[in-house]
């Protein structure tokens, strides 16, 4: 092994942790300052918490800074801190003054547990979703689909789903426990409530893996050779799987860290639920042991991923064996009846809002939907239609820009894989709405708040799938190429892998543009938002929600709005260009230019002729 060869190989672990170090380390020390860089009084705070009996007195605040130390400040406090973690201490609550790690821990294994019966309904939900394209693929015709149906799961706000799970599940058909956690019959809802959006999202991404996968050329070789269906769909998932690992690891750490608005409606004393109420008392301690037993939950899964992806990659990647696709672009009427019918829906609802007053109380409380009233009206008489058709442009407005910021951070931050993998699972790992406290917290609730906080945790995915498609693309035998007939790294980026890579990521950009409007709904939903009387749509499914029984209209109107913003969002991302044809082309779809094909046949067959010298030579 060269020098060089063995440098990279001993660089690549060591940039991988120290990514991870530095990333879990400056979250730990942010969520260790938020008392200070809040601008509030931590032991207002605690005072508050601990003795509300007592006035807010300088002798009463100067003897709980002494109590607690906080006439130190926040850097021998936060070194006292980690020299108790080293011994297994994570400090004692600032609230109840008990010892926080063992509560945090038993809130995890209540997380995991709940995690565990989600994935179940994830997966099977993503199979339902993928096997219609997995047999396409076989039969010679692979095709996406318009997506309609994942992308409805994947547009149901968790808190909605939960709400009405709840009442049709346990209030009104009486079949599972309503609230708490005494056993796995106690799991089903919000399982369900977790795994049916998560199971749309990984479906759809495994649509697009196996699609893309049916377009390579050694498909075409092996049917020639005379191997089987079930050996090509066995060959065609193993291939599928390692691009789109990282979002599954993504989509699966997010269900435990996302799972607060679930665990709220269910009652459930999980990881997500103690340290939302952490954050929100301050309770410093314990804040700190959730967001870490968070970040190395994280951690953990990622190497998990990244061990099952080189286990499946490893082979190709070595040898420069990476197959090239070069998919079949192929546009039906059929694929347009989605896009179409669901824009001019949603149209039509913010044309016919837009006209009307979201303002006025001038309707019955709780009115339903009439000639006038064609989404009736909310607990104060106001129109509900014309809140939503407000609330479309306070909500996708701005659900447009979070993604747009998304996409330029993810295909930056995935052109380095290694530097960006601690980041990325740091990031990952905290939700939205954990972002959203400690924003408001530092700037207060508002809209801007409520986008910088979704798009301080909603680029990882993006960067994850870039990543992703970066190394690939880096592994393919033309590009390993390049640097030895004398191509620069920044013309091999710019030439050879983002061109690969844009398309694909922009793809998922669209795709999480109904998630980021559901954060930002949900963010909304717990007031960490825009304030009332603003026609927002979290603050509109937040209002009706304590209303779903009796006056479901309430909370069935925004959502709906939702549902047909995101059936139209990833219906038209699906869409081929117009005028491809099924030519041989680059991990784009672009097809080559006048003599690349040729070019790139040479150069495949030179790198082979080298990997075969050089193990013959090993």
């Amino acid at each position: 092994m060269s020098a060089a060869r063995a440098w990279r190989a001993l660089g690549g672990p060591t940039v991988v942790g120290a990514s991870r170090a530095v990333a879990i380390a400056g979250v730990v020390v942010l969520v260790g300052m938020l008392p200070w860089v809040s601008g509030r009084s931590p032991e207002y705070t605690v005072l508050r918490a601990r003795y509300a009996d007592l006035e807010a007195t300088p002798e009463a605040l100067a003897a709980v800074r002494t109590e607690l130390g906080f006439d130190r400040g926040p850097w021998p406090m936060f070194a006292d801190w980690l020299g108790g973690l080293a011994r297994g201490d994570a400090g004692r609550s600032w609230i109840n003054g008990k010892p926080v790690l063992g509560g945090m821990v038993e809130a995890l294994g209540v997380s995991l547990t709940l995690m565990a019966f989600a994935i179940t309904v994830a997966f099977i939900v993503a199979l339902i979703i993928a096997v219609p394209a997995l047999r396409a693929g076989l039969r010679g015709a692979p095709t996406r689909g318009s997506g309609a149906a994942a992308v409805a799961l994947t547009a149901l706000p968790e808190f909605l789903l939960a709400s009405v799970l709840l009442v049709v599940g346990a209030v009104w058909l009486g079949w599972f426990p309503p609230y708490g956690w005494s056993g796995p019959l106690y799991a089903v809802l919000p399982a369900l409530a977790l795994g049916l959006p998560a199971g749309g999202l990984i479906g759809r991404l495994m649509v697009d893996a196996i699609t893309a996968t049916f377009a390579e050329k050694w498909i075409t070789t092996w049917r020639l050779a005379g191997f089987g269906n079930r050996r090509i769909g066995l060959a065609v998932a193993r291939r599928a799987l390692p691009s789109i690992l990282g979002q599954i690891g993504l989509a699966l750490i997010g269900l435990t860290g996302g799972a607060v608005a679930v665990e709220e409606v269910f009652a459930i004393p999980g990881l997500g639920r103690a340290t939302l109420g952490a954050a929100a008392s301050q309770d410093i301690p314990a804040l700190q042991a959730g967001i870490l037993l968070l970040l190395l939950l994280a951690v953990a899964t990622g190497v998990v991923v990244a061990g099952l992806r080189w286990m499946l990659l490893g082979p190709a990647l070595r040898l420069g064996a990476l197959p090239v696709p070069a998919p079949e672009v192929r546009r039906r009427r059929r694929d347009l009846v989605a896009p179409v019918a669901s824009g001019a829906m949603l149209l039509l609802i913010v044309a016919a809002g837009l006209c009307r007053d979201p303002y006025a109380a001038s309707h019955g409380r709780l009115a339903p939907p009439s000639i006038a009233l064609p989404f009736g009206a909310d607990a104060l008489g106001r129109d509900l239609l014309a809140r939503v058709g407000h609330g479309a442009v306070t909500t996708l407005g701005t659900a447009v820009f979070v993604v747009l910021l998304c996409l330029a951070i993810g295909l930056v931050l995935g052109c380095f894989p290694r530097a960006v993998t601690g980041p990325l699972e740091v990031t990952n790992a905290a939700p939205p709405i954990i972002a959203g406290l400690i924003v408001a917290a530092i700037a207060g609730p508002s809209i801007g708040g409520a986008a910088i906080a979704v798009a301080l945790v909603s680029w990882a995915p993006l960067a994850a799938h870039t990543a992703a498609l970066v190394v690939e693309a880096r592994a393919q035998p033309h590009v390993m190429l390049l640097p030895v007939l004398g191509v620069g790294r920044a013309r091999i980026l710019f030439r050879h892998v983002l061109p690969a890579v844009v398309g694909p990521v922009s793809r998922h950009a669209v795709l999480r543009l109904p998630g980021t409007a559901l954060a930002l709904a949900a963010l909304g939903f717990l007031g960490l938002g825009p304030h009332q009387p603003t026609p927002e749509w979290g603050l509109v499914l937040g209002e009706g929600m304590g209303y779903v029984e009796r006056a479901p209209w309430t909370v069935l109107a925004p959502a709906l709005a939702l549902v047909l913003a995101s059936v139209m969002a990833v219906s038209l991302a699906s869409l081929p260009a117009r005028g491809t044809r099924a030519k041989r082309g680059d991990g784009d779809g672009r097809p080559l230019a006048h003599g690349e094909e040729r070019r790139r046949d040479k150069v495949g067959l030179r790198l082979q002729c080298r990997n075969h010298l050089a193990r013959v030579a090993e």
